[in-house]
């Protein structure tokens, strides 16, 4: 029981708790090392962390690779964020997948046994 509760607890800290948010282009500073993900035109996706912008264009590094993109080939812009909705709803998951768990093995334990006393 022990194990599973660990186990769940696991899951439940590793589960990603961030949300891309649409931005403008005129709302991106590039003072924040923000992590993007920019959509162009022809639907190609390209993420990775914001290192710089200017008037036509952005730069950003992707696994230590710099890419520039172009504004004018930009179809949409995705700001990671960090969400407190999304990690109060995953924390109360888990704790409903604990209490399933824990219900299921309570019922098997009296199965098991010569019934309630």
């Amino acid at each position: 029981m022990r194990i599973i509760v660990i186990l769940l607890s696991f899951l439940i800290l590793f589960q990603s708790c961030f949300s891309y948010r649409t931005v403008n282009y005129s709302e991106i500073s590039d003072d924040k090392k923000q992590k993007v993900e920019v959509e162009m035109l022809d639907r190609t996706k390209f993420s990775g962390q914001l290192v710089s912008t200017d008037d036509k264009s952005m730069t950003f590094d992707n696994n230590g690779i710099e890419q520039k993109v172009l504004k004018k080939d930009i179809y949409e812009i995705k700001i990671k964020k960090f969400s407190i909705l999304k990690t109060l709803g995953k924390i109360a998951k888990g704790g409903a997948w604990v209490a399933a768990s824990a219900g299921i093995l309570f019922i098997y334990a009296l199965s098991k046994s010569d019934g309630i006393p």
